[in-house]
């Protein structure tokens, strides 16, 4: 999910909890906060356990059940094992940690970062390799090895040669583009974006699999219309065009420009979200601003 801000730059609590419900209500099983598409690199940690909170208040009120993970990763471990410790206190479901990014450990620091992070939580976690973002790949081989680790439980994939089943853990699709394939493979489903945007027909692959590569296609213009920008951004600009008051992101991120919002404008329209006016075409039971 991404993360609402103001007007001021602020962290927007109220819109927060708006797309939160919103995501709960159009094919989401769950929440996961503060990860890349949430911005977590430039939120701080009490914004962070902010967002968490407010999530755990609209699953509870919402849909009793329905997980939250904290997305807590770092290129600290201590650091990392640090969030762990509050996103615990929070209350989450479980988190989302990320292989460390720009100091790039070799194999036997990636294994060192996980064993102590996962030693010091009882959560379950979420291991995610983007290797584009944090410029080092952990093979799948290493991950069926962090997979033997007790409360490791799954592997979000966002790397797209050579997705696999992992021995030992369940297998997340990290891109939106690969959502069709790891399902097909047996995988649990995905940590996406688009999700966001268009939810429910996202949920239809899982639920309709006999219909799974015919929806794929219909939401395939889309997912390309959200790679015109970094996810945040990209993201934002739709959600903004449907009605949600989800605000700009902060820099180091800026804003779509015109020709990119057109770009996200027309696939929204392509999927009939969008008038021709673009204003925004209401799902049945929801208001514009979710």
């Amino acid at each position: 999910m991404v993360t609402p801000f103001d007007a001021d730059g602020g962290l927007a609590e109220d819109e927060t909890a708006r797309l939160a419900r919103h995501c709960l209500a159009n094919g989401s099983d769950g929440l996961v906060l503060t990860g890349t598409t949430g911005e977590a690199s430039t939120l701080s940690d009490d914004e962070k356990a902010r967002v968490w909170e407010i999530g755990l208040e609209v699953s509870r009120a919402e849909r009793p059940g329905a997980p939250v993970i904290a997305g807590t990763g770092s290129n600290d471990t201590r650091h990392a094992i640090e969030l762990n410790e509050r996103a615990a206190a929070a209350g989450v479901d479980g988190v989302l940690v990320v292989a460390p990014y720009y100091n790039r450990p070799n194999r036997r620091g990636l294994l060192a970062h996980f064993r102590a992070v996962a030693a010091a939580t009882d959560l379950p976690i979420v291991v995610y390799n983007i290797p584009v973002r944090c410029g080092v790949d952990m093979p799948n081989d290493l991950l069926a090895e962090l997979g033997r680790l007790d409360n490791v439980v799954a592997v979000k994939q966002a790397r797209d040669e050579d997705v696999a089943p992992i021995d030992g853990v369940d297998l997340l699709a990290g891109n939106d583009d690969l959502l069709g394939r790891v399902l097909d493979m047996g995988g649990a489903g995905g940590i996406l974006v688009a999700s966001q945007v268009v939810g429910n027909e996202m949920r239809r692959m899982v639920d309709e699999p006999d219909r799974r590569a015919e929806i794929e296609r219909g939401l395939l213009p889309l997912y390309a219309a959200l790679g015109v920008a970094p996810a945040c951004v990209s993201a934002k600009a739709a959600l903004r065009l449907l009605g949600h008051a989800v605000g700009g992101v902060r820099l180091p991120m800026v804003d779509v420009d015109d020709g990119e919002l057109a770009t996200i404008r027309t696939a929204l329209q392509a999927q009939g979200m969008l008038g021709e006016g673009g204003a925004a075409a209401t799902p049945a039971g929801h208001s514009g601003r979710a």
